[in-house]
């Protein structure tokens, strides 16, 4: 017969204790209890009687162990034992005694090195000689844990080589090795886990802000294309209106030779047509003329047909057509010297609307300033005084040219600042690196750490090795200046012109820059003494 494998705890229940039978008996109506239940309940009461149907027994009855019943309270606390017992999930080390359904193991013996689920462990908690073993937290891979050449347990660690060791080990080949406990050594090594953890999570804080620094470049770059687009559209579209205003004029003039022509042509047939109606009507009196037979009338009248109507010589008159070899290429030609004129422009414009919102706020340093100079309270404006003051010695200071620094320096990105150099004859604007010479004698070129520009008397001049001539169209009012740290370049533009000057590029940088002005000795040509004054942008010029 198959046996019942759904039956619950409640069918091995004692209907006194209403736990699991423990040395079930039956009384002789059938029913089941413990014996210790039903003796109790049997000691207490004057007649015995059933707790369960109440049937009278006239004598106690002798109780027997029921051993079938007894039998099956045992298979089922096996089976409630097994299934309590949780099955191995992945990551939980399995019970190595286990067949088929694999339990999960609640100890390991490192002496055994065998894991065991709470079933299997039972024999080492019960027999003696196993309960010397030792039993650790379940562990995986019990084998890694012996020494391969002397299969012992790795009890030890060397300092020397850093690896774990057995006894034998620091018998032979570690033998003069600083050899410690595991126990030691993990200690050491915890106490390091802190100092490498805070490594590790500034490790990762740093490149959790370098993805910020990244997503922020990108959400910089994504704004600068579309602006980039969109003053690319308005050229374009400017070019575009200049180019259509163009073959509106190339047509034009194309129709006006073309009327010209026909103008022309016009009152030629005009004047033959004439012609032909005046010889049209001699013909006609020559030959009425030849009809009369009146001698008198005839040479009468014939006297006055020897004078004939006046008429041109037509063999060389001709209309001819308008040649246009040449005169698209000309359009052509003018077209492109217009637009090459009109597209700097509008990309110097661009290029400047674009610069200038890196400005930056800087003031200058009176520290660095020579002292011959005269600075605003707010560090805004700078002239020469024309007298030398008596200034404290200071290693940033200028002491042979009328040169000032500002106090802010930049080493990185891009910046931007405008200057006003109106009713100036002479005046120096650019960026000088921190490490630049100060005291004597001063070249200032790209090589010496200058990156400036000159107006004197014979224009405008970037100073280089040699120095660059620039043209000046117009007297210039104010100069921004513009450097993009990382890409090494140095630009400088026509501010009321929205016109670019100059760009330095392919420059070095590998240290801070500051903004550099020198206003230009005030008896320069007789008439230098405005200030050079740092202004804000006005970006809707």
């Amino acid at each position: 017969m198959a046996s019942n494998t759904s039956w619950s705890e409640e069918n091995f229940s004692c209907p006194i204790c209403l736990d699991v039978f423990n040395s079930p008996v039956s009384t002789p109506c059938g029913h089941n209890f413990c014996r210790t239940c039903i003796t109790r309940f049997w000691d207490d009461k004057v007649q015995c009687k059933c707790p369960v149907c109440n049937k009278l027994f006239h004598t106690r009855p002798d109780l027997r162990v029921n051993t079938f019943i007894s039998g099956m309270v045992d298979r089922f606390r096996s089976s409630v034992r097994v299934k309590e017992q949780p099955c191995v999930e992945p990551g939980e080390v399995p019970c190595d005694v286990c067949t088929g359904t694999q339990l999960k193991a609640v100890k390991s013996c490192l002496v055994c090195f065998i894991s065991f689920c709470q079933t299997h462990l039972e024999p080492h908690q019960r027999v003696a000689g196993l309960k010397k073993h030792r039993l650790v937290e379940p562990m995986d891979r019990l084998e890694d844990r012996m020494c391969k050449k002397h299969d012992r347990l790795l009890e030890l660690f060397c300092q020397t080589e850093q690896v774990c060791v057995c006894q034998f080990c620091t018998e032979t080949d570690h033998k003069s090795h600083l050899v410690v406990p595991l126990k030691e050594e993990y200690e050491v090594k915890t106490a390091q886990l802190g100092k490498i953890e805070a490594e590790v999570q500034q490790m990762i804080q740093e490149r959790k802000l370098k993805i910020k620094e990244i997503k922020y470049t990108v959400e910089l770059s994504n704004k600068d294309a579309d602006r980039e687009i969109a003053d690319g559209m308005q050229v374009f579209t400017a070019l575009m209106r200049y180019i259509e205003k163009w073959q509106d004029e190339f047509n034009q003039t194309v129709k006006e030779r073309l009327k010209s022509t026909k103008k022309e042509a016009e009152d030629l047939i005009k004047e033959l047509e004439q012609e032909i109606e005046d010889l049209t009507n001699r013909s006609s009196e020559v030959l009425q003329l030849s009809h009369t037979e009146d001698h008198l009338h005839f040479l009468q009248t014939f006297r006055s047909l020897k004078n004939p109507p006046p008429t041109r010589d037509w063999t060389t008159v001709e209309v001819r057509p308008p040649s246009y070899v040449g005169t698209l290429r000309r359009s052509l030609d003018q077209l492109e010297e217009t637009l090459n004129m009109e597209m700097k422009k509008l990309c110097d414009a661009a290029e400047l609307k674009r610069v200038q919102q890196y400005e930056v706020d800087v003031t200058l340093d009176p520290d660095t300033a020579h002292p011959q100079l005269i600075l605003s309270e707010d560090g805004k404006q700078v002239h020469d005084g024309g007298v030398v003051k008596k200034l404290p010695d200071n290693p940033k200071r200028f002491t042979q040219y009328i040169y000032v620094l500002t106090r802010q320096s930049f080493s990185s990105g891009r910046f931007y600042f405008e200057v006003q150099v109106k009713d100036k004859t002479a005046w120096r604007l650019g960026v000088a690196r921190e490490s630049i010479n100060r005291k004597g004698v001063i070249i200032l070129t790209p090589e010496n750490g200058y990156w400036t520009l000159y107006l004197d008397n014979d224009g405008l001049v970037f100073n280089d090795n040699p120095d660059v001539r620039l043209p000046l169209r117009a007297e210039l009012q104010k100069v921004g200046v513009f450097v993009d740290y990382d890409e090494g370049l140095v630009s400088f533009y026509d501010v009321e012109a929205r016109v670019h000057i100059y760009s330095a590029t392919g420059c070095t940088f590998s240290e801070p820059l500051y903004p550099f002005l020198c206003p230009g000795l005030y008896n320069y040509a007789g008439k230098n003494s405005a200030p050079l004054i740092i202004s804000p942008v006005n970006q809707t010029q």
